[in-house]
């Protein structure tokens, strides 16, 4: 039995891989030029090629499909995070306000004309502004909400929370929009409605380090996630630290659904859809196997998304939502029969 197990396992992860290199090139192949699949290998490969396709391929189709596949994968992760922490399905960085907060602090930098005026003469410094920023905008949510779950327990209380929080913050980018100049504001409504073609080299390497040492955090902290998912006084007893493995937790968050915020603009209900999508197809609670689960089906998700979003002219935000609401309704009705 355990042998059929490490059988199937092997071919989901093949198929998963598989179809994730399938939407990477599709990502590459999707745009408004034309360009045949060989012509993108041989503009990645550095062969004989016109400098225009080059360039089409290089400097904006990839960065662009590694941006979605690293937000898709970092979002769906601290999706799973949260719903693993706060032992609720129906957690994630969008419906507990994390994303919202994150867009306060992004919002603050766009829209703030003294941030912007000091730090438009480089790119560079206004992305790190900008990021760093949505990560202190997202922390401060998630240590709210983190408070009232030790308090309050309650599943319907922590989500009437996070959802007051997010109306409240709302209601404060509604006044910074209302007091900043139109230029500011056109770029801040853009950027709500998400997309993953503005994210420039320097800043793609900047998303990819924060994604990164997010999943470096979360892949090492597997076996108490895996404790906690029987509760925190379990997990205390087993031999866990449970301040140090909240506080880990709560970085890789900050800086994979911040980062992707700050970046990519608030992807709706990805991070809260995702993670279950992933415990169908492993079929398996274990965090060993759930975390790559979900970071085949986060990046294979988002990268579709956008191809679609790309395909019908419509933005990417709009794309996730319709994506994820399904599931989300599929979520509370099987807890409900439960």
């Amino acid at each position: 039995m355990r042998d059929l197990m490490k059988v199937k396992m092997k071919i989901l992860w093949a198929a998963g891989a598989a179809l994730l290199a399938g939407l990477f090139m599709a990502e590459m192949l999707t745009g408004s030029a034309g360009i045949r699949a060989s012509e993108v290998w041989t503009a990645l490969t550095g062969g004989e090629i016109s400098s225009q396709t080059k360039l089409i391929v290089t400097e904006i189709r990839l960065p662009k499909a590694v941006t979605a596949m690293l937000s898709g994968m970092a979002i769906s992760v601290s999706g799973l995070l949260m719903q693993t922490l706060f032992r609720n399905p129906l957690a994630g960085p969008y419906v507990l306000g994390i994303s919202s907060g994150a867009s306060l602090g992004a919002a603050l930098c766009v829209l703030g004309t003294s941030a912007s005026t000091t730090l438009a003469g480089s790119r560079i410094l206004m992305s790190l502004g900008t990021a760093g920023a949505a990560w202190l905008g997202a922390a401060a949510v998630l240590a709210i909400i983190a408070m009232a779950s030790r308090k309050a327990g309650d599943i319907t209380v922590i989500l009437i929370l996070g959802m007051m929080l997010g109306a409240g913050i709302d209601a404060a980018v509604q006044i910074l929009q209302f007091v900043s100049d139109e230029q500011a504001l056109k770029s801040y409504i853009v950027w709500t409605m998400g997309s993953m073609g503005n994210v420039s080299g320097q800043e793609l390497w900047i998303l990819a380090l924060a994604v990164i040492a997010g999943l470096g955090i979360t892949m090492a902290s597997c076996k108490p996630l895996n404790l906690l998912l029987l509760g925190e006084h379990y997990a205390a007893s087993m031999g866990a630290d449970i301040r140090r493995t909240r506080a880990l937790v709560f970085l890789a968050i900050v800086l994979l659904a911040g980062t992707v915020t700050a970046f990519c603009g608030p992807v709706g209900f990805l991070g809260l859809a995702v993670p279950h999508l992933a415990r169908l197809a492993a079929g398996n609670a274990d965090h060993k196997v759930l975390i790559p689960a979900t970071l085949l089906c986060g990046g294979a998700l988002m990268m579709s998304c956008d191809i679609i979003a790309r395909l019908a002219a419509v933005p990417i935000n709009a794309v996730t939502s319709l994506a994820g609401i399904p599931v989300v309704i599929w979520v509370i009705f099987r807890r409900r029969k439960l």
